[in-house]
């Protein structure tokens, strides 16, 4: 559709016609990736429990701050690895948020990525390494 042709499209959009011709296929289109989880955020300890215990499958805990450069830097990656793993749950919480959870986990640095089974630790990876972070993944389903 080309540009000229979309914003006609968009000046009639209010009339009862035009919105029955855009059915849910016409907006499939624009959305032709399956919905995926992404990374959960946590945002108490409650939540952290029931995410670490109420599975079999690997989660993959990040532990970061709004302020910390290299979260920033390094979530774009953990987000795209949520979608490449989906038999893996990845969440996070902000450490200045949930401060009990980080104390809990011995959080010194951030980022901070622990890796639990069956609602115990297996692994961590502190830092932004994204190698040592994908061989954790894979390592541990």
């Amino acid at each position: 559709m080309s540009l000229a042709s979309f914003a006609r499209t968009a000046r009639i959009a209010s009339s009862a016609s035009a919105r029955r011709t855009f059915t849910s296929t016409s907006l499939n289109r624009f959305h032709s990736s399956p919905v995926t989880m992404g990374v959960k955020q946590l945002k108490n300890k409650t939540e952290f429990d029931a995410a670490i215990s109420g599975t079999d499958k690997l989660v993959v805990v990040d532990a970061f701050a709004e302020w910390c450069g290299p979260c920033k830097a390094i979530a774009p990656k953990v987000h795209a690895w949520s979608e490449e793993h989906t038999d893996v749950d990845f969440v996070k919480f902000d450490v200045d948020e949930s401060p009990d959870v980080a104390q809990e986990l011995g959080i010194r640095a951030m980022p901070t990525f622990l890796f639990f089974k069956n609602g115990q630790k297996i692994t961590e990876v502190v830092g932004v390494n994204p190698p040592a972070l994908e061989a954790a993944i894979k390592n541990n389903k």
